[in-house]
């Protein structure tokens, strides 16, 4: 189910879609590509700034599109690097947005790599046993324009104080489809958004800066490789063996290794670029040196980067993050492998950065607070 609502947003249109309407209302097409230079280059929020637009063009787009299907209700900033905005849509349904840091050495925070993680979905389907996304339940679907709201706020908040050589290209480096949601769910949207964001009218942002991450649905995977649209894989594994993965993600009693691995060379092949398995490691389920093993063929036969990420708490859940050695007694198995592995501590815990946290304490409240930041 995806939420339609009376008024669209412009967001969720292509050029070439736009075009048509504009054309069908009795407009020269050019303006349509005049109107993206200012939504997307220019990032306005006004149709008025549209300043060489006729008055009667922009009273037909505040006629029939809006600029923002999602607005702001919380912005929180952790003691590191990281930044989670909580998003209201038009029908008060929550979502989250995350901007993560990685200063550069010797260059300081100000010139940071930034990494926007959006959401795709409100809530998850897939009950994944250590994730915040889905204790909730699914909800719905986003619709294009959701997607790219997401990223448009944080353009607008980071190019406030971003220094760039081109001030039209978004001020951060990286978008990830790891928020809320399981992105190859909801196809139709990942594939239309990623033609948004990759598009010269658009974001014109580089699809091998664009990462889709997926808890294993191989069919949607092989479907992927065939779009043309050359985007980073990273398949959410957290258990290199099926009776450990069927524990804690039950998408895997549907798509086993033995469908999903193949699934994930075939991706790798038809785009020759390195593929990224997450792997969450929690205490007593998955961090064992024989899941280490296991993982080291996987890693082998995918020519993969291992992602491993110690467990963010979540409150009501039962799971544990393992101690520090046995987290780097799990590393050191893969990196004596010869396995690309990095271990990503922990970010962002004091604003429930987690995916679905902080929607989640949100919605046990009756309504959603005011700004707050």
């Amino acid at each position: 189910m995806v939420f339609k609502p009376e008024k669209p947003s412009i967001f969720g249109e292509s050029l070439e879609s736009l075009s048509a309407r504009v054309v069908e209302a009795g407009y020269k097409p050019f303006r349509a590509r005049q109107t993206m230079e200012w939504v997307y280059k220019k990032r306005v929020g006004d149709w008025d700034a549209m300043s060489n637009l006729p008055k009667d063009f922009r009273n037909w787009l505040n006629a029939h599109y809006i600029f923002y299907p999602a607005e702001p209700v919380l912005d929180k900033r952790s003691n590191d690097v990281t930044q989670k905005l909580l998003l209201q849509l038009e029908d008060r349904s929550l979502i989250e947005t995350v901007l993560i840091r990685a200063p550069q050495v010797g260059v300081g925070q100000a010139h940071s790599r930034k990494t926007v993680c959006v959401s795709i979905q409100v809530g998850c389907a897939y009950g994944c046993k250590f994730c915040a996304s889905g204790i909730a339940g699914f909800r719905r679907n986003l619709n294009p324009s959701e997607v790219v709201a997401q990223l448009m706020h944080i353009c607008r908040r980071e190019d406030a104080h971003t220094v760039r050589a081109d001030a039209s290209r978004p001020s951060f480096d990286n978008i990830v489809f790891m928020g809320m949601g399981e992105p190859l769910a909801n196809y139709d949207t990942l594939v239309k958004t990623i033609r948004i964001l990759n598009a010269q009218w658009g974001l014109d942002f580089g699809a091998r800066r664009i990462t889709v991450s997926t808890s294993g649905l191989a069919p949607q995977i092989k479907k992927l490789a065939e779009e043309g649209l050359a985007v980073r894989l990273a398949i959410s594994l957290h258990g290199a063996t099926d009776a450990v993965r069927s524990q804690i993600m039950p998408i895997n009693q549907r798509f086993p290794l033995s469908e999903l691995i193949p699934a994930a060379k075939a991706f790798q092949q038809a785009h020759g670029r390195m593929l990224t398995l997450e792997f969450i490691l929690i205490e007593g389920v998955n961090d064992g040196l024989d899941q280490a093993a296991a993982l080291v063929e996987i890693a082998r036969e995918l020519h993969a980067h291992v992602n491993c990420i110690p467990y963010n708490k979540v409150e009501g859940l039962e799971w544990k993050r393992p101690s520090i050695r046995r987290q780097d007694a799990f590393v050191e198995v893969l990196k004596k492998a010869g396995v690309s592995v990095t271990i990503r501590r922990e970010k962002g815990h004091d604003i429930d950065a987690a995916c679905g946290q902080l929607r989640l304490k949100t919605e046990a409240q009756d309504d959603a607070p005011p700004l707050q930041s």
